[in-house]
């Protein structure tokens, strides 16, 4: 093997006899972070009555360990082994027998998942005591496809022409956290009313007691949420809308019908206008009386990207949408552009997919249930570790580059006595962070018993 320094070729001998060297040696954040949220204590206790024997592993810590391992960038059960092999960092961590063991105990139980997504409320509520609530709280619904290549229970042809699941997902826009998903077959429609209700019920269960009276509560969906029973449902749990509403003919004849006046500048997420797109409503020109009272409709034209492919649909050289809303400010610029901002919820999925939603590893339907459960603890911990640990880019970055730069980062563990030190590579450009945000870690409270 050979190196350059310094502009010198140098041949490298390689040994196998270093010592105290550590491999990802940043998930021990990740790990530490489930444990300071209460969420280690949360899982324990209550995935106690599936404990096999008294000397065995720990449920909850197991389930720790798994999410641990997807947080790490893992995809697959047998991933667990990048955790287990790192004893000093991580502890002594289930067999790949023992995790699945565990597994098939919360699929088995008709109450498991409830009792999975209790324990990661309770952490939510100590990492929001930590953090901070938000002030306001958009929850984004969202269907994805998920690719199966062999014969999984419950996948089935897609409307894509594909075969696998098409699970339901639920993600709070404010804090950036995963609040419910659920699975189902690969042919479950996107405007399932019935899916989308349960789904938006599981992520109300999310949010803390304490808080879920007091905030302010958007529920934001494509155009695959202008349902009746959906809507409906909003109101009744005095939860404000947004959704994407079809170009039907008299939505179309009513936007030829504006006059230019009428057209605003649509606005930028930073709040300066666009340079291309306008915003007006249309409320007064169509006939809602079968939507909830309040309910208005509003319209973004905009003229395409060069090369887009126009339809003839369009009018003179415009694309419109058309956003169905019961929020009443008055500027309609800001609410088009809150609904807008959906489109994070694509980022969010694209990211759980790099983060173990892209491959359910089981042949069973309900295994694969618990699977989505774990992928849903680990972006949140990755969620959590950014928030209360990391500042910057960093708090920002998407996990892929998070793990390059923290969490994968190898070092070297010192032991001296009774006291252990964790070497980072000085040269490394992110040493410094880490280092920060194990001392961040250290001087966070320890979660109530």
């Amino acid at each position: 093997m050979r190196v350059q320094r310094d502009g010198r070729n140098f041949t490298v001998e390689v040994t196998a006899d270093g010592e105290g060297l550590v491999s990802h040696a940043g998930s021990a954040l990740i790990a530490q972070v489930a444990d300071k949220s209460g969420l280690t204590r949360a899982l324990s206790s209550t995935l106690s009555a599936t404990r096999g024997r008294r000397g065995g592993h720990d449920p909850g810590r197991v389930v720790r360990d798994l999410a641990v391992m997807l947080a790490d960038g893992g995809d697959c059960l047998a991933d667990l082994r990048a955790v287990r092999d790192q004893q000093a960092l991580f502890g002594s961590v289930a067999s790949d027998a023992t995790a699945f063991r565990v597994i098939d105990a919360i699929a088995s139980d008709p109450d498991g998942l409830d009792v999975l997504r209790a324990a990661h409320a309770r952490a939510r509520e100590q990492v929001w005591k930590l953090a901070g609530a938000p002030a306001r709280l958009t929850i984004d619904l969202d269907a994805t496809l998920i690719g199966a290549h062999s014969e999984k229970e419950g996948a089935a042809g897609t409307f894509k022409g594909g075969f696998g699941f098409h699970p339901m997902l639920a993600y709070a826009d404010e804090t950036g956290e995963a609040l419910a998903g659920e699975l189902r077959p690969g042919n479950a429609g996107a405007n399932t009313a019935a899916d989308q209700i349960a789904v938006a019920e599981q992520a109300l269960e999310q949010i803390p007691v304490e808080h879920v009276e007091r905030l302010e509560i958007l529920l934001r969906v494509d155009s695959a949420g202008a349902t009746h029973e959906l809507i409906d449902w909003c109101r009744e749990a005095r939860i404000r809308f947004s959704v994407g509403y079809d170009l039907t003919e008299a939505v179309r004849a009513a936007i030829l019908d504006l006059p230019e006046h009428a057209w605003v500048a649509a606005l930028d997420q930073d709040g300066c206008e666009r340079d291309n797109g306008q915003v007006a409503e249309l409320t007064e020109a169509l006939d809602l009386t079968g939507w909830p009272a309040g309910s208005r409709v509003i319209v973004r034209r905009e003229r395409p990207h060069p090369g887009a492919q126009l339809s003839f649909t369009d009018h003179d050289g415009h694309r419109f949408q058309a956003t169905l809303t019961d929020q009443c400010e008055p500027d309609i610029a800001a609410i088009e552009r809150r609904h807008r901002a959906r489109a994070r919820v694509e980022d969010h999925i694209r990211n759980d997919k790099d983060t173990g939603l892209q491959n359910l590893p089981f042949r069973d339907f309900e295994h694969n249930r618990v699977w989505l459960a774990l992928v849903l603890l680990a972006h949140d911990l990755l969620c959590w570790t950014q928030k209360l640990l990391l500042s910057g880019e960093l708090a920002r970055a998407e996990p892929k580059r998070l793990r390059y730069r923290l969490l994968h980062v190898a070092a070297r563990l010192a032991v001296s006595g009774r006291r252990a030190k964790l070497r980072l590579q000085a040269t490394w450009p992110w040493a410094h962070d880490l280092a920060a945000a194990f001392a961040r870690l250290r001087a966070l409270p320890a979660p109530a018993s």
